[in-house]
C-alpha cells in the first residue's frame, strides 16, 4: 500500500498527488513512468513521473480525470492509500550533450514536460519553454515552467491568457528568426506533436516526442500502444511503453496513432460515467 502524502487540484479536471514510494523516488528519472492500481480490483494505468523527492521518499504524479480509474483515484484523499505503485518504467529522456533545448508542452502533457525542463535547468542547459492550453481556466504549472526556463511563452487557443494561438506559432517565430536548438522536445496531444514536427522539419532541428498519450497497460502485453516508425524506408513496429515513451518525431506515423487512439474513446467515456454515477449515489 502506498500513502497519498499530498493532493492538489491544478484545475477542475487535473490533479497532482505526491505518493510515498521511497524505492521509486530513489531511481526515477524525467521521462519515465509508473503503473498504479487504486485498489485490488482496479485496472492498472501508466502515469508519467512528474517529479520526485528522494530525501522525502515521494513521487509526484499529475493526472487528468478522463476515465473510470482516474475518477476513482481523484476521490482518494490525503492520508489514504492506493494498492500498487510500480516503477520506474520506460526509458529516461536523453539529456547528454544537449546545451540548448526547446521544451513544448500541450495541456496535461505539461505534467511530463515540466520535470524535463527542470532536469535540463539543473544541468545548466539553456531552456526555452512553450506551453499551450485551450483557455485560461485550465492552465497548469505556469510558475514551475517560469522557474526552470530561461524564457517561457504561454499560449491559449482562445486568447484568454498569454498569447493567442497554438504552440507552433512562437516555435516558427524562433526558427524563422534564426534561433537554433540542439533538440526540440514535444509532449502533448498527438495532433500537437504532429504539427510541432512539421514546423521544425524545414529547419532540420531534431525533435523528440513522448508517445505516453497512447499507453494503456504499460507492459507491452496489450499492444494498445504499438506505433509505426518509418526508418530507412521501412515500416518498423515499436511499443511506447517498452521501447519509449520517447521517439524521434520524424519517424512516427502520427495519423495511424491518432486513428488507433480514437478506438477507446467511447469505452472510456462509458466507464467514466458509470463510476461518476456510483460516487454520486453513494
Amino acid at each position: 500500500m502506498y500513502k497519498i502524502v499530498r493532493k492538489r487540484n491544478l484545475n477542475p479536471t487535473v490533479t497532482q498527488m505526491e505518493i510515498e514510494a521511497p524505492l521509486v523516488a530513489k531511481k526515477a528519472k524525467p521521462g519515465q513512468f509508473i503503473i498504479l492500481r487504486v485498489d485490488s480490483e482496479g485496472e492498472r494505468i501508466p502515469l508519467t513521473v512528474a517529479g520526485c523527492n528522494p530525501e522525502e521518499g515521494t513521487v509526484k504524479i499529475i493526472f487528468q480525470i478522463v476515465g473510470a480509474t482516474t475518477e476513482e483515484l481523484n476521490h482518494k484523499a490525503e492520508g489514504e492509500f492506493i494498492e500498487d505503485f510500480v516503477g520506474p518504467l520506460g526509458t529516461e529522456t536523453h539529456t547528454e550533450g544537449l546545451k540548448k533545448v526547446c521544451i513544448i508542452g500541450g495541456g496535461v502533457g505539461c505534467a511530463i514536460a515540466m520535470p524535463i525542463a527542470e532536469e535540463f535547468h539543473k544541468l545548466g542547459a539553456e531552456v526555452t519553454s512553450i506551453i499551450g492550453f485551450r483557455s485560461k481556466d485550465i492552465v497548469i504549472l505556469e510558475d514551475e515552467f517560469k522557474a526552470y526556463s530561461d524564457r517561457m511563452v504561454l499560449m491559449t487557443d482562445d486568447g484568454s491568457y498569454g498569447r493567442h494561438g497554438n504552440v507552433t506559432v512562437p516555435l516558427k517565430e524562433f526558427l524563422e528568426a534564426g534561433e537554433t536548438f540542439d533538440m526540440i522536445i514535444a509532449i502533448g496531444p498527438l495532433i500537437m506533436m504532429k504539427f510541432v514536427v512539421a514546423t521544425a522539419k524545414p529547419y532540420g532541428v531534431p525533435v523528440t516526442v513522448s508517445m505516453n498519450p497512447i499507453m494503456i497497460d504499460g507492459t507491452g502485453m496489450c499492444g494498445g500502444c504499438r506505433l509505426t516508425l518509418h526508418q530507412d524506408g521501412k515500416r518498423v513496429t515499436k511499443f511506447a511503453c517498452v521501447d519509449g515513451p520517447d521517439f524521434n518525431g520524424y519517424e512516427v506515423d502520427f495519423d495511424e496513432a491518432m486513428s488507433r487512439g480514437r478506438m477507446y474513446f467511447d469505452f472510456e467515456r462509458r466507464a467514466h460515467e458509470k463510476v461518476c454515477n456510483l460516487f454520486q449515489n453513494a
